[in-house]
């Protein structure tokens, strides 16, 4: 998931201003009248100039009335206006007043209320304070030069050229570098907006503080927080109760966000949460890196769009290549499929992914799972390929489940709208169902017409019955077994107690199943059969070899009951007494196969021996 959303963190808050007010010009004094400036500390207010002066000098009162070019001096802090009242050392001035106080403040107003021995002055009209290059514009502004704040009630505007801040109410402590803005605060920028209810400003930090409600609009962004702060110098953010931030259809929240402005990283901490249409990502921790796109989700991280859902530890994306990846136990939901995995690496583009150790994968539509340490598969294709720890295969067949593993699974679809797949097992085949074992090197299922296709030395076992051939077709129908084809060199034993082997041997042979249990056979091509006569009681009394080139042989209880021979057979019957069951009476390429028979789940994975898959010959 892209989240390049973050970029808009890096706005600029406001900057120490500095245009060209329209004002009078601060006067600056010739070098050899400030030698001469008496700088002794001085409680009073001194006149030092002024074109005309007259007084009112009473016992109890003193009254000066200056007109054109007055100069006032108290310490340290000069004062020029066109006219001055003092009086009991407090002065009115009006016209082009200026308070100059050291090299770093200027105040320009219309008129002027001094307090001398308060030394707080209220000016009013055009006010215009100037520190350290900011300027501040109001109609009325209270200023304590003692302790250098300076406060306004009726509005004031700070602007620059691309920058313009307004409220209702501030506070200015030039003494400690800070400034407080309260009421309707806005920030007017060319790259942004600014509202909040009360911000504070760090002169010599460059950080900006938020104390209330707070939104930055950008031109397809907003930002939303109830306290943060923005550091002006390194672009360094945090934006805390509630923050929020909406460009177009996405939309993120956390208990914080924080932009690290060196390394251009945006963090969500705590309930992070990312919606950006159809997609959610979710996790305790969400970080992104400007540098790389790469977009990291640790902690019960969870990401879901319209056609899929991961959960994990943690994911991470790589935006730019469409790419993302998951550590530790991660679950992928692509109905109908289920992917978990200890680690899955996924392309979003190619839609080609890597699942690693201990990998689940399960299609609930087809009743199929496959369990193994490795799977690539292909989104797009509806394909995986299971390798390592011998993969695992379970599907349901008839409220009974079939297990199957090799050394290498494969299940795709060949039609992706339809839910039927085909899979391909390969190197030392096992599968193992209660009414049904096999072994074979490589195998085919298709689900569309139920049909397994074993190859290189299958073997088939059903109950008490045996059927190997250079390949075996296994159809299945309503989940159960409904034929065995068996072609080449084709072989069928059947023995119930392993003591006495009926035995049918031909070039092909079909069985034919009805409700699990063996029916009839049908054998074409060097026809040989040897099977064992039972009397009513179910004693043997004799057993019959024939020779027919095709035969039919029909089947009760698991136990031959009639043969019907489509040609004249060459038929030796052999009384029990006579006959002999272990040399005579073998087929050629007769081989009874008990080794290799699973019988367990724990027979599919456990390692043959090299004698047990030489298949020997059983010998009475």
């Amino acid at each position: 998931m892209k989240i390049t959303l973050f970029n808009i963190l890096l706005f600029l808050f406001f900057m120490p201003v500095s245009i060209q007010a329209q004002t009078r010009p601060v006067k600056k004094l010739p070098a050899q009248e400030k030698l001469t400036q008496d700088t002794t500390k001085n409680d009073r207010v001194v006149v030092d100039h002024s074109d005309f002066a007259e007084g009112i000098f009473e016992e109890q009162r003193e009254v000066r009335f200056l007109k054109g070019n007055v100069e006032l001096r108290q310490d340290d802090v000069y004062m020029y206006c066109d006219t001055a009242t003092i009086e009991e050392n407090n002065v009115i001035a009006v016209g082009h007043v200026i308070i100059q106080q050291g090299d770093s403040v200027n105040v320009f107003s219309d008129s002027l209320v001094y307090q001398g021995d308060k030394r707080i002055a209220d000016l009013y009209g055009d006010v215009v304070l100037e520190s350290n290059k900011q300027k501040l514009f109001t109609n009325q502004l209270n200023y304590d030069l003692k302790t250098k704040v300076a406060k306004y009630t009726n509005g004031a505007t700070l602007t620059d050229s691309t920058t313009q801040l307004t409220s209702k109410i501030g506070y200015f402590y030039l003494r400690e570098d800070k400034a407080f803005f309260k009421d309707s605060v806005q920030v007017v920028d060319t790259a942004f907006t600014l509202r909040s209810d009360t911000l504070e400003f760090d002169t010599e930090t460059k950080i900006a503080y938020f104390h209330g409600p707070t939104v930055i609009i950008q031109e397809e962004s907003k930002i939303y927080c109830e306290s943060g702060f923005y550091n002006t110098t390194n672009s360094d953010a945090k934006f805390l109760k509630n923050p929020q931030y909406i460009k177009g259809t996405q939309k993120a929240t956390a208990d914080s966000i924080f932009y690290l402005g060196d390394k251009k990283e945006v963090l969500l901490e705590g309930n992070a949460k990312i919606i950006d249409g159809d997609k959610i990502a979710i996790a305790d921790k969400i970080r992104y890196d400007e540098n790389t796109d790469i977009s990291y989700l640790e902690g019960n991280a969870h990401y879901e769009d319209a056609t899929q859902v991961i959960d994990s530890d943690k994911i991470i994306y790589d935006s730019k290549n469409e790419v993302y990846t998951t550590e530790g136990r991660s679950r992928l939901s692509d109905p109908p499929q289920i992917l978990e995995a200890d680690n899955i690496d996924f392309n979003s583009e190619t839609e080609v992914g890597l699942a690693r150790g201990n990998v689940y994968w399960q299609d609930t539509s087809a009743n199929l799972s496959i369990v193994c340490e490795r799977a690539d598969y292909d989104q797009k294709k509806d394909f995986i390929l299971a390798s390592g720890g011998r993969p695992f295969l379970t599907t349901l067949m008839n409220d009974d489940s079939l297990f199957l593993t090799s050394d290498t699974l494969m299940a795709f679809k060949k039609n992706p709208e339809d839910s039927a797949r085909t899979m391909l097992a390969y190197q030392d085949v096992r599968i193992f169902k209660s009414d049904m074992q096999a072994v074979c090197d490589s195998l085919i299922y298709d689900q569309q017409d139920s049909l397994f296709r074993f190859y290189k030395d299958p073997i088939i076992w059903s109950d008490t019955t045996q059927f190997s051939a250079d390949t075996l077709h296994m159809l299945m129908s309503n989940d159960q077994i409904d034929k065995i084809f068996l072609y080449n060199n084709s072989f069928i034993i059947n023995s119930p107690e392993e003591v006495y082997f009926n035995q049918i041997k031909g070039k092909n042979i079909t069985a034919f199943f009805k409700n699990s249990q063996l029916s009839k056979m049908k054998v074409d091509g060097n026809a040989e059969s040897v099977y064992y006569i039972q009397d009513d009681v179910k004693a043997y009394i004799g057993v019959n070899k024939t020779i027919c080139s095709e035969m039919m042989l029909f089947f009760g209880n698991n136990e031959v009951e009639n043969i019907h021979f489509y040609a004249v057979p060459k038929a030796t019957m052999f009384p029990m007494g006579q006959a002999k069951h272990g040399s005579e009476l073998r087929l050629p390429g007769f081989k009874w196969v008990t080794d290799r028979r699973p019988k367990s789940l724990a027979d599919l994975f456990d390692i043959q021996s090299e004698d047990n898959n030489s298949n020997p010959e059983v010998s009475q």
